[in-house]
């Protein structure tokens, strides 16, 4: 601070700066960018990450709006109090790293990792050394989770014991899809486009890859891309053709996932789609032709068109508040927060215990064989001691510009 020579006037500055402090530490009690709870330093603060800008910005979106829902719901009820933030990371892990420490400063005791899976892959490590329990909805490569074996058996990683995953893992999506596939006799010679660059594409793959074999289902072309050349699948496409497949496999997100069925309309190769989650949310892209997603099958935890209460009241509630319709990154935000509820309850965690002791406290409880949780996305789901969760996977295709479950 500038030193002022006169009296009155240093007088001023110091006043002024009292006030400024008070002003700061106030905002720091509440949301901070009012992104929802209660604004009390009596609620457990939980932290959340993901891109709510940009290319990946529907999943992020997503997440935030079914996790302002679970918390709007568990705070009526009156006894637990929950604070949520939000930080956007842009699907970019330095700033999501960054968004992080915004968290922590914050004073989060509970976090929802991140969203996507390369940001949450670097924020998982932060995680885990602070000692901060992370439910994350939607990164679902195992390496998030550290510790995973690879195919010789042998884990180069120690289990990062602070994270949990409330998505399918990576592995999971690649066996299930196999297994779906050859279950409904889908396809006879398949196809599979791959982001090679991406951890969540590759894992989905590999694991694809095996159990396809397992099966005895034939992959007939496999062509890779990257971030970098995410724009034009002509040559990918022509291979696939060309091989005589009758369906395409694309583990992969959204973006570009239009861009294949664009281009594949183009050159008028019809092929079956089969997807996985990163998937959905391609119906709410900005100037996508919804035409060409019609009968496109992917596996989700999700769908909207359930009959159950649960979720006819999540759909009425987010439609109301949102104007859209939930996909399942925005039902899984909402299965986090009340899993963590309901974990918090049975543990008797308070909101003046640390971030450090809440985390043991949860641990021990989502781990252990007492614990299940039932909520829009499974029921009587249950976690296993890597932090990998166990739920079954539900089909969905769509039709007319909707997702309908098959």
């Amino acid at each position: 601070m500038k030193m002022f020579k006169k009296a009155a006037a240093f007088a001023l500055a110091v006043t002024m700066l009292g006030t400024c402090l008070a002003g700061c530490g106030s905002s720091s009690e509440s949301s901070g960018s009012g992104d929802g709870g209660n604004g009390s330093s009596s609620a457990l603060k939980i932290g959340g990450i993901g891109p709510v800008t940009g290319a990946a910005a529907i999943y992020g979106q997503a997440v935030k709006n079914g996790a302002q829902i679970a918390v709007d719901e568990i705070n009526e009820k009156g006894d637990l109090q929950f604070e949520l933030k939000f930080e956007d990371d842009e699907n970019d892990a330095e700033k999501s790293v960054n968004a992080y420490n915004k968290l922590k400063d914050w004073g989060m005791q509970v976090s929802l990792g991140s969203v996507t899976t390369q940001p949450c892959i670097a924020v998982s490590t932060e995680i885990n050394n602070d000692h901060i329990f992370a439910l994350t909805p939607s990164a679902s490569s195992t390496d998030v989770l550290g510790g995973q074996p690879d195919a010789d058996g042998n884990v180069s990683i120690a289990r990062k014991e602070c994270m949990f995953q409330m998505c399918f893992t990576d592995p999971n999506q690649g066996v299930a899809s196999a297994t779906y596939i050859k279950e409904k006799n889908l396809g006879s010679k398949i196809a599979v486009i791959y982001n090679n660059s991406d951890a969540y594409s590759t894992g989905i793959y590999q694991k694809f890859k095996a159990k396809a074999k397992e099966l005895g289902l034939d992959i007939v072309c496999a062509k890779t891309f990257t971030d970098d050349s995410a724009n034009d699948f002509t040559s990918q496409l022509n291979e696939a053709k060309d091989a005589g497949a009758d369906l395409l496999f694309l583990p992969i997100y959204y973006t570009p996932a239009s861009m294949i069925l664009a281009q594949a309309n183009k050159m008028k190769y019809e092929p079956k789609i089969f997807s996985v989650d990163g998937m959905d949310g391609i119906l709410t892209l900005d100037n996508f032709d919804k035409s060409l997603a019609e009968d496109v099958m992917l596996l989700t935890p999700f769908t909207a068109d359930a009959t159950d209460d649960l979720t006819q009241n999540f759909v009425k509630t987010y439609k109301e508040k949102y104007e859209d319709t939930p996909n399942q990154f925005a039902a899984d935000a909402y299965d986090c927060v009340y899993a963590i509820y309901e974990a918090a309850k049975k543990a008797s965690v308070t909101a003046d215990m640390s971030a450090s002791d809440i985390c043991d406290k949860l641990i021990a409880e989502f781990t252990s064989s007492d614990f299940t949780f039932s909520g829009l996305t499974g029921n009587n789901v249950s976690w296993s001691d890597t932090g990998e969760v166990s739920k079954e996977p539900k089909g969905m295709v769509i039709k007319n510009g909707v997702y309908v479950g098959m």
